[in-house]
């Protein structure tokens, strides 16, 4: 048997026709998953108004975006278009109001984003662990 031609989106091939177990594919499709959330929302939170967006939000709210504008030298269309990449980031959610939309932060996303640092903050630990067993032996 010849190696499996990856297609476009493949991030792995199978050679000699092995495969791996079944058991251990959903693992690795969720990680991948939760990486590429994870990237997306790094990615929105690369933006100094989205952070200082988030800022504002987190000390409570709904807040309306004529709320956000306020003091901001941005238009209500920019803080607007800010708001729809963390809402599309899934940080943010909104909520209609009468005529208005109000906007707060998606508690749910902000554990999910802190379990996943926590995980890669103890893998760093445990692979700094291992080197200074590896140096100090």
């Amino acid at each position: 048997m010849s190696p499996r031609t990856p297609k476009s989106g493949d991030h792995g091939t199978v050679l000699r026709g092995k495969s791996p177990s079944r058991a251990s594919r959903p693992a690795a499709s969720m990680v991948r998953r939760g990486e590429a959330h994870a990237a997306s929302t790094f990615a929105a939170l690369g933006d100094r108004t989205r952070l200082s967006l988030l800022a504002r939000l987190s000390r409570g709210g709904p807040y309306s975006i004529s709320q956000l504008t306020h003091g901001s030298h941005l238009t209500r269309q920019a803080i607007s278009k800010h708001l729809r990449v963390l809402e599309h980031a899934r940080i943010v959610r909104s909520v209609r109001s009468g005529r208005h939309s109000l906007f707060e932060l998606d508690p749910v996303r902000v554990h999910e984003l802190r379990d996943y640092l926590d995980r890669i903050s103890a893998e760093w630990d445990a692979a700094l662990g291992r080197l200074k067993s590896f140096v100090e032996d």
